[in-house]
């Protein structure tokens, strides 16, 4: 469990390393934390979706991925609830860290994202648009960690569940490209 457990120990002990003796400079990793603020992921996620939509013609990506981005607070918050792990020590005494609500909504808002503009690109642009995904997701992770936001399982934690939602949305769009095409048949 993230409260207690054999990984806690070793996961107090990374974060307290990534915080205090990290060459992570604590300017460029609050702007990466930051990237995790519904503020800043909604619009990334909004032009991503309006410019699939005018390109596609369709509405079904939005049916999919305004669903999906408002099942992360509904999923978030009753996990912190009732896993109660406190915060590091910047954040203590508080509780409900884990899984940690920036590192999943950046996971599920940017994830959604390369999912959606995956079919509007060339191979070459579609594996660097995952990496770009995946390497931004790790900065905003690191980000967490370094300021003293979160330990490194209640990010982990969020990519797992972020993975399995973004899985889920990745079959949809699939079950939908596969019907549209079938009525154009």
């Amino acid at each position: 469990m993230a409260a207690s457990g054999p990984l806690l120990g070793p996961d107090e002990r990374l974060g307290d390393a990534l915080r205090t003796t990290s060459a992570i400079p604590s300017g460029p990793a609050e702007f990466f934390a930051d990237l995790g603020n519904l503020p800043v992921a909604l619009p990334v996620l909004a032009a991503a979706l309006a410019f699939v939509t005018w390109r596609a013609r369709s509405w079904r990506p939005a049916a999919i991925a305004v669903p999906a981005m408002a099942l992360v607070p509904a999923l978030v918050a009753p996990l912190q609830s009732l896993i109660a792990r406190p915060g590091p020590p910047p954040m203590a005494p508080g509780t409900g860290f884990y899984p940690s609500g920036h590192a999943a909504t950046a996971a599920v808002a940017y994830g959604l994202c390369a999912l959606l503009l995956r079919p509007h690109l060339s191979a070459r642009p579609r594996r660097a648009l995952l990496a770009a995904c995946a390497a931004l997701n790790l900065a905003v992770g690191l980000g967490l960690v370094r300021q003293g936001y979160h330990w490194p399982l209640d990010v982990l934690g969020s990519w797992l569940l972020s993975l399995a939602l973004l899985d889920v949305c990745a079959w949809a769009w699939t079950r939908v490209r596969v019907r549209a095409q079938a009525s154009h048949l």
